[in-house]
């Protein structure tokens, strides 16, 4: 192709990018971001993308922007919808088509649709998890439901992932035409994005806004150099159901979340950690953790819409749903302290651990009885390591609406407290005890 649109989704980055791999023959080059509906409401009454997710993104955009200038590009913002800001942006500068990562996702997948229903060609490269699709030992159709069985084969197969792709070096210039009115939209854009400035808060487990941290690459291969310069990964297993505290684990999903770090850079990264310390137990958990991501993007692949449904993947009733309970919950206020705690720990930082993140899931459907999708959308909404694959998954699991599920998959809190917040520390330090 002559000029082509490189459109960035969840792959904010320039190392290990197969599909601006893909892109390089274009003579000229137009890398755009798309906001991704900052305001879109969701079914539930609140937009899709709150403060702090806002927050986040914002600063991946950035720093994408500054990486792009040092490889002789830019990146072009765009403050509409890709459907609507791709074809006459193609229009005005004779672009053949566009290249972007390939998301398994329905409104993902509809915007794809929506472009190409407005006549421009899209062409989409799958490129979010460890291992390609086409190197499972079984067609997707054929996908195990189960995590054991999906990690089972992988390692008596032996499947390797590729190596990851070093940074793209120089890109092709800009192609001319970009009209001035979508230039002077950026500038409007990129202050509304600088305006977005959520409340730090010392207590936070992911301290970004205070510590210096951002969410550029440069500062994800930063933090993953230090956290595999520590003793943190041999002591995961023994510290990842903590509740406070920056230490606890790996801390690497908000980056792999707007993917300004790509699973195959940390994978190499923990292979050569353990060829110089050694595997153990804790290394092995942080495997287990991308295979667990790439299992539930393989999902989204063979099920699609029926993960979004209701009754999920299983043959089960409509959820209820308890608006006034539901509410609660968001806010902290139900009495229960420790999914009280989890909850306001989430809007104050936008974070929240693991154990916390099944904690209040469990106790909104199934000690509340509210509609788990809606939880889903509120985590969503807060979590500024959000990633629509992940955050499906886990909350299709822990609703038990999988295609075999267990029995109901409930984390008492009382007793939840009391195994891994025994002193109240947790309790007391969000204003719950």
């Amino acid at each position: 192709m002559t000029t082509t649109i490189f459109w960035f989704r969840n792959d904010l980055r320039l190392h290990d990018q197969v599909a601006l791999q893909a892109a390089m023959g274009a003579r000229r080059l137009l890398p755009v971001v798309c906001t991704p509906g900052m305001d879109t409401p969701t079914a539930w009454g609140f937009a899709r993308m709150g403060r702090h997710r806002r927050a986040w993104w914002a600063s991946a955009v950035r720093h994408l922007a500054r990486a792009l200038q040092t490889a002789g590009s830019q990146l072009l913002v765009l403050d509409e919808p890709p459907a609507t800001a791709l074809p006459a942006l193609a229009q005005a500068v004779g672009a053949d088509g566009v290249v972007c990562e390939d998301i398994a996702a329905p409104d993902e997948q509809a915007e794809v649709a929506a472009v190409r229903a407005a006549g421009l060609p899209v062409l989409t490269i799958w490129h979010s998890s460890l291992f390609d699709p086409a190197q499972l030992p079984w067609p997707l159709q054929q996908l195990p439901d189960s995590f054991t069985h999906f990690r089972q084969a992988v390692e008596q197969t032996g499947l390797t992932p590729a190596a990851p792709l070093p940074p793209v070096g120089r890109l092709a210039p800009w192609p001319r035409g970009v009209p001035d009115s979508v230039l002077e939209a950026q500038r409007r854009t990129w202050a509304r994005l600088s305006a977005i400035a959520p409340a730090a808060d010392a207590r936070s487990a992911f301290p970004y806004l205070q510590s210096g941290l951002h969410a550029g690459e440069s500062a994800a291969r930063a933090h993953l150099a230090r956290y595999l310069a520590s003793d943190q990964p041999a002591r995961h297993k023994r510290a990842r159901n903590g509740l406070a505290g920056q230490g606890y684990s790996s801390k690497w999903s908000p980056w792999l979340a707007t993917g300004a770090l790509s699973p195959r850079k940390a994978l190499e990264q923990l292979r050569r950690y353990e060829a110089v310390h050694g595997a153990s137990e804790g290394t092995r958990c942080l495997w287990l953790e991308l295979l667990w991501r790439d299992h539930l993007r393989f999902l989204h692949l063979r099920h699609g819409p029926a993960l979004y449904r209701a009754r999920g993947l299983a043959q089960a009733p409509t959820p209820t749903h308890q608006p006034e309970r539901f509410a609660a919950w968001c806010a902290g206020r139900t009495g229960q302290p420790l999914a009280d705690a989890g909850m306001r720990e989430l809007a104050a930082t936008g974070y929240l651990g693991n154990r916390l993140r099944q904690i209040v899931a469990s106790f909104l459907v199934h000690d509340l009885a509210c509609e788990w999708r809606a939880g889903a959308a509120w985590f969503e909404h807060q979590l500024l390591d959000y990633d629509v694959y992940s955050n499906q998954g886990n909350w299709i699991f822990l609703a038990s609406r999988r295609t075999h599920p267990r029995a109901r998959r409930r984390f008492d809190p009382a007793r939840q407290a009391g195994r891994y917040d025994p002193d109240g520390h947790y309790r007391q330090l969000w204003g719950t005890a």
